[in-house]
């Protein structure tokens, strides 16, 4: 069985266009199978992206685990960020590159294995993390993006109550300042700040 987390692009393509009215603007994004929210935009990502303090936001920006990239693309067309965007699903990659043309936004999009091609460090990482991967790769994600943060950096996740929340935000604790933004029909906005 292949997962939206993985690299397996055996699955059939089946691309279609999706559309999304974010903060004002609209968007276009494709997907495909095999690519997580295939269908449009997931309600975790769109509370995520309303609640991101855009006018705070600059600097080098991490998009991680992009998929076919709203995230990323928001960011990058609502501030002067430097947007880096990367996943390990080489179908999710190409979509992100070819929603960025289609939203008008330049931004660097690569494969990263979690931080394995990642070589520096960053000001924000935002991301709605693949939960299914499991708890052990889950909190390799959250737990190493500290070494990719710079001084104050900081993480930006969302996380359904149902899939751990509360649970992440107390190991978070461990060696972040966390707090959680905003909670919206059981999803929680995590900002986990490295000092």
């Amino acid at each position: 069985m292949s997962y939206y987390f993985d690299k397996n692009t055996d699955v059939e393509s089946k691309e279609i266009n999706t559309k999304a009215e974010i903060g004002g603007k609209s968007y276009v994004f494709r997907t495909d199978n095999n690519v997580f929210s295939k269908k449009g935009l997931d309600f975790g990502t769109r509370t995520l992206l309303e609640a991101l303090p855009l006018n705070e936001i600059s600097g080098d920006v991490l998009d991680f685990g992009c998929g076919y990239g709203p995230i990323g693309i928001y960011v990058s067309s609502n501030t002067n960020s430097d947007v880096d965007m990367v996943d390990i699903n080489e179908r999710a990659l190409n979509l992100a590159r070819v929603n960025a043309k289609l939203n008008n936004v330049n931004v660097n999009i690569f494969e990263s294995d979690i931080y394995e091609n990642i070589n520096k460090k960053y000001d924000y990482i935002i991301s709605n993390p693949p939960i299914r991967v499991g708890k052990e790769i889950l909190y390799k994600i959250l737990f190493q993006a500290k070494e990719h943060l710079k001084e104050n950096g900081e993480l930006w996740i969302v996380i359904n109550k149902d899939q751990g929340a509360k649970s992440v935000v107390r190991d978070l604790e461990e060696e972040y300042e966390v707090s959680v933004v905003t909670k919206n029909k059981g999803f929680y906005i995590i900002c986990a700040r490295n000092n």
